[in-house]
């Protein structure tokens, strides 16, 4: 895939972002547990499961195999939600789904929405286009409650103001309900319940994401642990589900294989709390459920993704796994990316969504340690995408500085060439590493000092290998 490939919507100043984060004392607090509570969760959940390592392997080949056809799966998802009653929107951008969401709201009279948790929404920025449009919009998850309040983005998948300790989220909360409210977290959930539950009771539109759609039953599939979900899908007589084309699984059967690991990868729990499986609009015989039920397919990039060669991305069940077990998510949170999705997956999917040329550093915002592909339920190899982002980058005219470029070269000639590797090695020995104290430089010179603000870059031994082997090895 060439750089032209990449449709550009915003830009983004990542390492300015993350130095602030880094300097922000009360976001590395906030901070400082997430891979001992979530993280550490996560592979206890997978180490008590039975057989864990072949489910994720069996959750991976649905991913592969439901892409590979996934005109066909999306075909017969259209046809099972029209034959329960349901209506179908296909939206190829942002603009097309939000044009089609309010176009849903303004025919049916409404006024008033009630939102369930949904990163798909965020991707195309739906509440504010809501708001511009004069709607009235209310998110009711507690986490996205509390960043809608403050007039924020998500930093985390799961949990969005997981970046915000108890005494900013009363500081917020305060703000919204005109009166101060105490700093403990059974009062402030108290005050949102109260008053999250006229705003279901007065919404005449509810809209949700879709952690999976069954194309053979026409079912989505919603996964949460507060039951906002079901009240945003049963009270109001509007229910508008938005799914990125990629949740589509073929068959009821292979359900089961991903909640059992999305639960386990999310939150360590073995099943989230309420599991919602929506199968279009009220029955004449049901007692609650919408009137009418709009499932709105969104593609925005996702078939230019199917069609290249970091397709596996879209294997995303949106989970956040990577981001509990990323040394450098941990250390800089969520807002720091730019981006709807942060941590290791965000780093792909946002240059991929929004454009590499200005997400530039995103693709080097990681060690590549691995640990994002050890904890993903679904095994994406993602340090290999963000190596093959970084080759795509310094393939494109223009982007590495002429020092950077005059470095790869170097390396890339040292390395094809045994003879000036080996004299690379020889001086590096009999100058660095016959000079060397500690083992370690503590600032390395001109640009390369970048490294060492941070920590110390270790030196070469003082006698290669080959010479040790020249003389003792024999």
């Amino acid at each position: 895939m060439s750089q032209t490939d990449y449709t550009i919507h915003e830009h983004h100043e990542f390492q300015s972002a993350s130095r602030r984060a880094l300097a922000d004392a009360n976001l590395q607090l906030a901070l400082a547990n997430l891979g001992d509570t979530l993280g550490q969760r996560n592979r206890d959940a997978f180490a008590a499961l039975p057989g864990s390592d072949a489910l994720r392997r069996r959750a991976r080949e649905i991913k592969d195999r439901t892409l590979a056809e996934l005109d066909q799966h999306l075909e017969t998802l259209e046809s099972s939600v029209r034959q329960r009653g349901g209506q179908v929107h296909w939206a190829d951008d942002a603009q097309a789904a939000c044009r089609t969401i309010v176009d849903i709201i303004r025919s049916a009279g409404a006024q008033r929405v009630v939102k369930s948790k949904s990163m798909t929404t965020e991707e195309i920025h739906l509440n504010r286009f809501l708001e511009q449009q004069s709607i009235e919009v209310i998110e009711t998850d507690f986490g996205e409650y509390i960043i809608q309040a403050a007039g924020q983005r998500p930093s985390h998948l799961v949990a969005p103001a997981l970046h915000l300790r108890t005494p900013e989220v009363a500081d917020i909360l305060s703000r919204d309900a005109g009166r101060p409210l105490p700093a403990d977290a059974q009062s402030l959930t108290a005050y949102a319940r109260q008053r999250l539950r006229v705003a279901f009771a007065a919404a005449d539109v509810g809209i949700t994401g879709v952690n999976f759609a069954v194309a053979e039953t026409g079912t989505i599939v919603l996964v949460s642990n507060e039951g906002n979900a079901r009240l945003t899908t049963s009270l109001p007589r509007i229910h508008i589900a938005v799914m990125g084309i990629e949740k589509v699984i073929p068959r009821l059967d292979d359900l089961p294989v991903f909640l059992k690991v999305l639960a386990r990868a999310a939150t360590g729990q073995t099943l989230s709390v309420y599991t919602s499986l929506v199968t279009g609009a009220r029955r004449a015989d049901e007692l609650d459920g919408p009137e009418a039920f709009h499932l709105v397919l969104l593609d925005n990039g996702r078939s230019r993704i199917l069609a290249g060669p970091l397709r596996e991305s879209l294997f995303c069940i949106r989970c956040g796994a990577c981001l509990n077990a990323c040394p450098v998510y941990r250390n800089i949170g969520g807002h720091a990316y730019g981006g709807v999705y942060a941590g290791p997956i965000g780093a792909v999917l946002t240059p991929l969504y929004d454009g590499l040329a200005v997400n530039r550093h995103l693709p080097h915002a990681s060690s590549l340690c691995g640990a994002c592909q050890a904890a993903c339920p679904v095994k994406i190899a993602i340090p290999e995408l963000l190596v093959r982002l970084r080759g795509d980058l310094h393939d494109s005219a223009g982007t590495a500085g002429r020092m950077e470029s005059l470095a790869y070269k170097v390396w890339a000639r040292s390395m094809s060439s045994p003879r000036v590797y080996r004299m690379a090695t020889w001086l590096a020995t009999r100058t660095m590493g016959r000079l060397r104290k500690s083992g370690w430089l503590k600032r390395l010179p001109a640009g390369l000092h970048g490294w060492t603000r941070t920590r110390d870059f270790p030196t070469p031994a003082p006698e290669r290998f080959r010479d040790w082997w020249a003389r003792e090895g024999r």
